[in-house]
């Protein structure tokens, strides 16, 4: 592979020393210098993709930002630099960058590399178009009513006449879902605000849920003391009669709850909350019930692995799922798929007519800037159908239950040495949570104080890992446990040798601490 040493990357003589000015769009006439410069750029991505695939790289060159900002150039010039610097730049970038594609990357629930979508989001950033009205992305806006209408059709055959839009990440997701719940309580709310209520609003989420379900309550004016953490079971799946419980002790005091969030693959645990019990007590009481599935929804596009998890799911009012996690679109790529349609547009819309005009020459059905609150919207679109045509709904599947069947793998090699590793649960997601046992602490018996032992490792096993660049696993407490490791599967790149190696390189790197 060639290094990021511009030498390696080097632009004839003639156009090394031309400026942005000198190639197009400028200078129509240096079509074969803006065709060299942009073969070159591709080069050095095509570079980073056999880097990021080749197991005998490291996963990162770790320098710390005192470092990183001394090796690096991050300084704005005052005149333009010329274009083989550039050249040079992006060579360097990659060169610093996490691959985060490399099969020995465990470290975030966004893994992996996918070709295919890579592929489409280099043509996403070529047409370079707004996606808010139909005249100026009409092939991405038909694109994107029909995959929504598809995963819609996968949530619940009743959900297919619903709506769906894709957003900025799944917190962004969330959001859309509670403004949606409260505008259908109180569809005053939008033009008289807080005065339409009487009463103060509470919703509910799992204390192991995303934290931006807590941040809507912040963002939307209910207060983050109005978002009820309901108590979790050991699985860290919400306890339903504890919903109910919350849900009537804030009724007697005369509060308005409205909105339940249930998730389907929390961030640490990869647990599932019990949609259909959930959804029986929201039913009972009046509630939305959204799904916050952006972690484990690529789970509904599998037989095998959809039940028990992700039953009930068509029974929500909404629900987010995020492609760019278990799904590997690359990033960012999240939906919010709703049960009603007309809701989202009812909810955002304002009807701004120096955008959305209504005599255009097309069914202005099909303009959803105004569906949303951000006006404009990233084309999010064309790598996920892009890959899904590469895929079809039976690779999607495969991908899934290769995922889940590496995941067990992984469970099953970690049950076999107990010495090293203690597995702290039996997952229902591709999340592997365990502890590192180092040699001096393998014949202490398990307890409370050998886990706090364990849990001050961690931060320094990972350390280590950045360090050697071979690996990266990421780790964190909760509110029953210190800090431990939480493996991630989610790459389509990771075999089970690299499962054996992840386990013998935390050995290698670990067994003195």
């Amino acid at each position: 592979m060639a290094s990021s040493n511009s030498s390696n990357y080097k632009l004839n003589a003639a156009i090394e020393k031309l400026s942005c000015t000198d190639i197009l769009p400028y200078k129509l006439e240096n079509t074969e210098a803006t065709c060299e410069f942009l073969k070159k750029v591709v080069e050095v991505l095509l570079d980073f993709v056999r880097s990021t695939n080749n197991r005998n790289e490291k996963i990162l060159d770790f320098h710390h930002p005192e470092e990183m900002q001394k090796l690096f150039d991050f300084s704005i010039p005052d005149q333009g630099l010329s274009l083989q610097q550039l050249i040079h730049d992006c060579a360097t970038t990659l060169k610093y960058q996490v691959k985060t594609g490399h099969p020995r990357f465990f470290n975030q629930l966004s893994c992996g590399l996918d070709i295919i979508s890579m592929a489409g989001e280099w043509l996403t950033a070529t047409a370079n178009t707004n996606m808010f009205t139909y005249e100026i992305a009409p092939v991405f806006i038909l694109m994107e009513n029909v995959v929504m209408t598809h995963m819609r059709e996968i949530i619940g055959p009743n959900w297919k006449k619903g709506d769906s839009i894709l957003a900025p990440g799944g917190s962004i997701s969330n959001l859309y879902a509670f403004l949606a719940a409260r505008h259908k309580m109180f569809p005053n709310y939008k033009e008289k605000g807080i005065a339409t209520i009487q009463g103060q609003l509470v919703m509910f989420t799992s204390d192991q849920s995303h934290y931006s379900v807590k941040s809507c309550a912040s963002v939307c004016g209910l207060g983050t003391d109005n978002c009820l953490m309901v108590p979790s079971d050991i699985y860290g799946r919400m306890i339903p009669s504890e919903l109910e419980r919350l849900i009537i002790e804030r009724r007697n005091r005369g509060h308005i709850p409205f909105f339940v969030c249930c998730t389907s693959g929390t961030t640490v645990l990869g647990a599932f909350d019990p949609i259909n019990e959930i959804a029986d007590i929201c039913h009972k009481y009046g509630l939305w019930l959204h799904v916050d599935a952006a972690w484990g929804g690529g789970l509904l596009l599998s037989k095998k692995y959809r039940h028990p998890r992700l039953t009930g799911v068509e029974r929500a009012d909404s629900v987010t799922w995020n492609p760019h996690k278990l799904m590997g679109a690359l990033l960012q790529c999240s939906t919010i798929h709703f049960k009603e349609d007309g809701l989202l547009m009812s909810c955002n819309q304002m009807s701004a007519d120096y955008l959305f005009m209504q005599d255009k020459l097309y069914d202005i059905r099909y303009d959803t800037g105004d569906k949303v609150i951000q006006c404009g919207r990233h084309n999010d679109i064309f790598k996920l159908w892009l890959q899904w045509r590469a895929k079809g709904d039976e690779g999607f599947e495969k991908h899934m239950d290769r995922l889940m069947e590496l995941t067990e793998y992984m469970v099953k090699k970690i049950k076999e040495q107990p010495d090293k590793f203690h597995l702290i649960m039996e997952p229902e997601l591709v999340n592997v949570s365990f502890w590192y046992i180092p040699t001096r602490l393998r014949k202490v018996a398990h307890s409370p104080a050998r886990e706090q032992e364990l849990g001050k490792l961690c931060p320094v096993l990972k350390a280590r890992m950045m360090q050697s660049g071979t690996l990266m696993v990421g780790y964190q407490p909760d509110d029953r446990r210190p800090n431990f490791f939480r493996n991630i599967i989610s790459s389509a790149a990771v075999t089970e040798q690299d499962v054996d190696f992840l386990l013998s390189e935390m050995d290698r790197l670990g067994h003195d601490l």
